[in-house]
């Protein structure tokens, strides 16, 4: 699917109906749900994390994590126990994230996981795992956002 967005209020609400579509699904039996953004710097990636986290319920601020590599929120929801926002911008090798338990994170099927910069772990990403690549548009304002499952 392909979507073009001509505001960041848009970009945020595509992203809801995507948080509202993972949460009436039931939790996966043997891993989290893992939702893996991709694009270029500034086109949107943590915007699109904010009205997502916001349709979880989740009231605190987005900021990127990229310093902290990871924050994490208490969900409660459909079944679903945490939310976690992971951006490995700053993450050279996927061997890195085992040190900060990440491999735990993504087993554990109570938790969403949403990464920023998803590319570069790409193989330690369950095979199911919702792909979503975000571009510049030809306006400032305007993004295409491609989905797949």
């Amino acid at each position: 699917m392909r979507i073009v967005t001509k505001s960041a209020i848009q970009t945020k609400k595509i992203a809801a109906k995507i948080a509202k579509q993972i949460i009436q699904s039931r939790p996966h039996k043997k891993h989290a749900r893992a939702v893996a953004l991709v694009g270029e710097l500034g086109v949107g990636k943590t915007t699109f994390t904010q009205g997502f986290a916001k349709a979880l319920g989740i009231q605190h601020r987005m900021v990127s994590p990229t310093f902290l590599i990871f924050r994490n929120y208490p969900l409660g929801k459909g079944g679903f126990g945490e939310f976690f926002h992971v951006d490995v911008y700053r993450i050279h090798d996927a061997k890195e994230l085992a040190s900060l338990g990440f491999k735990k994170i993504l087993g554990n099927p109570e938790n969403i996981v949403l990464i920023e910069w998803a590319d570069k772990i790409r193989r330690i990403l369950p095979k199911d795992t919702i792909w979503i690549e975000l571009r510049h548009g030809r306006k400032e304002t305007e993004r295409t956002i491609a989905y797949r499952r």
